[in-house]
């Protein structure tokens, strides 16, 4: 699938600090051969306690990280381990320089917008196995040419109280697991410690 590139902004000079509390996460991921079921994209992200915490819930499911730069803030740094825990390390992730990087290795074309300008609720769509969620960075969102090019498949989370957005750590949490929940994967899973079920 053809994807034009988005222009790419500055990368902020926290990213270039040196950091105390160096954690290797430039290495590969030993898990980067697995075929994950769903795939979660951090289009240039800016905060790192929320990619650590989204991290942290595609260790829980079984998903897959990806992460396009540039992003606000060093792969090493402390902020990243303390929201990623000690799971880090069971990770499933991929860092690409850039947009077209991703779609030339991410094997789906199946990819939903998470977004504010959402046309569709995120539990109305039909997620399938291999999906790929976009969000994009925590001030700007997603560029306007993939807001274009998808425009059938963005989704929203629906907040009728007084906000703007969510925080993206819990806006990629909650459908993360609505996704699960479609596809059933928790069947899969006999170790399982929980379920989820839209019944009482």
């Amino acid at each position: 699938m053809s994807s034009p590139i988005p222009p790419e902004k500055p990368m902020p000079a926290e990213s270039r600090l040196p950091s105390k509390d160096p954690l290797p996460l430039e290495e590969p991921s030993p898990l980067e051969d697995a075929q994950p079921w769903l795939h979660v994209v951090l289009y240039q992200p800016e905060i790192p306690q929320n990619t650590g915490n989204i991290g942290r819930s595609c260790v829980a499911l079984g998903a897959k990280l990806w992460i396009v730069k540039p992003i606000g803030f060093r792969l090493d740094s402390a902020q990243l381990k303390r929201s990623g825990m000690d799971y880090w390390q069971d990770l499933n992730w991929e860092c690409v320089d850039n947009w077209q990087q991703l779609i030339e290795r991410l094997p789906t074309q199946r990819l939903w917008l998470v977004t504010k300008f959402g046309t569709q609720n995120y539990c109305q769509v039909r997620f399938q196995k291999g999906d790929a969620l976009v969000l994009g960075s925590e001030s700007t969102g997603l560029p306007k040419a993939l807001h274009e090019q998808h425009a059938d498949r963005r989704i929203l989370i629906p907040m009728p109280g007084p906000v703007r957005c969510l925080n993206l750590a819990t806006s990629a949490g909650i459908v993360m697991y609505e996704a699960a929940r479609q596809v059933d994967i928790f069947s899969e899973m006999p170790d399982s410690r929980g379920s989820l079920s839209c019944e009482a």
